[in-house]
């Protein structure tokens, strides 16, 4: 197990960071990140239409911006170590909000599939250097709240176009509205770059503890690390935001047939209930330890995937399996990433969310092409259920990998509740 002694790095010069105005504008930026993935389900239905495109085209072309997105983070193991997190964050912003932009300007399926892309690409920076920078500027007692405020404040970004988003696209057409949403994310990270600031005490620890190769050999020996890892590729497969939310409209589009009103008021109650649930899962996992509270998430999740298939055309079923999606499928992912930063010590913090982010983004999409692979091979009436049902035995599985973790139940939790009252 990785420990929490650290080598003693240089004592960079003080800086006043402010810590809750770092959240803020971090959590409006991940908004904005959000909002643009939950619009992008609504924009494909209108792309299928437009450019004659199929749902396993979508579905891979969704799964080759997360998979480039994924990647990608990988690079922040050793990039933190010369650029600083906010340049790095700025930088991903102008990317992301010009690329989602830019597809409005596309007159082929081939175009926007570039601009799409490009603008995934941008989003990379968000988790793992985002939850790098809380995990320094937050201490341990208040870190997993902070973390889960991050996650559930960039669900609002979510809410925002479950109010808005189907209606803008109706009034004034898919192209208008990705501008619409691509802009905010240049004014943020203007922000970001204006009032943001680090102290590097993580990369001065990083530095003092060695190479980049070295960080990644430790993290490689740590068993909890290797669970971790592992529980999130699992739940990958069921994760709410990407996964959950565009196979939850294609099946209640194309296999039950409900109209553009009804589809649409039942995905603004799955993306609404994303902003609540990471907050009372961080507020849960603060008293109860992380581990119990992400297996009852699993377990929730895979009952709530399998309600919604087994319910048929039945609108109180279909709305009841909503609900329970909605309860359970966005809460995993802040709890993981708050377990992770409890584990590893700041001389490895960056390398460790960037193997983390590369594995539960990068290789964890690979779920949406199988999945779209399946819907492609037997048709969306028999796959789009099977779907369901492999997010149920996913998150299943991922329940059992969670459990080898050692410690982070209930004893460990009671260091973490002193601090949790005067977070806000």
């Amino acid at each position: 197990m990785v420990t929490s002694a650290e080598p003693s790095p240089r004592v960079s010069a003080p800086v006043d960071v402010h810590p809750m105005r770092t959240l803020w504008l971090l959590s409006i930026a991940h908004a904005v990140n959000h909002a643009q993935a939950v619009l992008l389900p609504l924009v494909y239905l209108k792309v299928i239409d437009e450019f004659g495109v199929t749902v396993q085209t979508i579905a891979f072309l969704s799964a080759i911006g997360s998979f480039a997105a994924g990647i990608i983070q990988l690079s922040y193991a050793a990039l933190t170590r010369v650029v600083a997190r906010r340049d790095l964050l700025v930088a991903g912003g102008f990317l992301m909000g010009g690329g989602f932009a830019a597809q409005a300007a596309a007159n082929t399926f081939g175009a926007f599939s570039i601009a799409n892309v490009a603008s995934r690409l941008g989003s990379s920076p968000q988790h793992p250097v985002g939850n790098g920078l809380l995990a320094e500027q937050f201490p341990a007692e208040r870190r997993g709240f902070a973390i889960s405020a991050h996650i559930a404040g960039g669900n609002v970004g979510t809410v925002v176009v479950a109010l808005a988003g189907a209606w803008l696209i109706l009034n004034a057409g898919w192209r208008v509205t990705v501008v619409v949403f691509g802009l905010p994310a240049v004014i943020v990270s203007v922000g970001i770059l204006l009032f943001v600031r680090e102290r590097g005490t993580d990369r001065d620890a990083a530095i003092a503890h060695g190479s980049v190769r070295d960080a990644f050999r430790l993290i490689l020996r740590d068993r909890n690390h290797f669970w971790i890892y592992l529980t999130s590729v699992l739940g990958g497969g069921g994760r709410g935001l990407g996964v959950v939310n565009l196979f939850a409209l294609l099946y209640l589009t194309k296999v039950i047939g409900l109209d553009d009103q009804t589809s649409g008021f039942m995905y603004g109650v799955l993306i609404v209930l994303s902003v609540p649930m990471p907050l009372v899962a961080g507020w849960l996992s603060d008293r109860l330890g992380r581990k119990p509270l992400i297996v009852g998430v699993y377990l929730g999740g895979a009952v709530g995937f399998a309600l919604f298939i087994l319910v048929g055309s039945s609108l109180v079923g279909l709305w009841l399996g909503i609900v329970v999606m909605g309860l359970f499928s966005f809460a995993e992912s802040p709890q993981l990433q708050a377990l992770l930063a409890d584990v590893a010590p700041s001389a490895i913090r960056d390398v460790s969310f960037a193997a983390y982010f590369t594995l539960a983004f990068g290789i964890g999409s690979l779920w949406t092409a199988l999945y779209g692979g399946i819907v492609d091979r037997v048709g969306n009436s028999a796959g789009l259920p099977i779907v369901f049902w492999l997010m149920a035995a996913t998150f299943i599985a991922a329940a059992v990998t969670t459990l080898p973790i050692q410690g982070h139940g209930r004893a460990e939790a009671q260091t973490r509740r002193a601090g949790e009252a005067d977070l806000f």
